[in-house]
């Protein structure tokens, strides 16, 4: 019966620390998700400060006026130039 009794006691701190270990995954997993959810908060925010840097008046705008804003921007001459060499500057950064 010791040997059972041992097994049962083995069995049942293997199970509690499989738990722990899911835990802390858990845990890992939203503080991940809480610095990717940091980081796109903090590009936003400094894009739109630019935005407003560049454009001023954008700042009184809804977002469907922005949208609009930047829609006819790409269209004007040029904008496609202008996409590609920040697409290009930005992926070799």
């Amino acid at each position: 019966m010791d040997q059972k009794e041992a097994l049962l006691k083995q069995r049942d701190e293997a199970k509690k620390e499989a738990a722990q270990y899911e835990n802390q995954v858990k845990i890992l997993l939203n503080k991940q998700r809480d610095a990717e959810r940091h980081a796109r908060n903090h590009r936003l925010i400094v894009h739109g400060a630019i935005m407003e840097g560049v454009f001023p008046f954008t700042a009184s705008m809804e977002g469907e006026a922005i949208k609009a804003f930047l829609i006819a921007l790409s269209h004007l001459p040029g904008a496609s130039e202008a996409t590609d060499l920040a697409q290009k500057t930005s992926a070799a950064n």
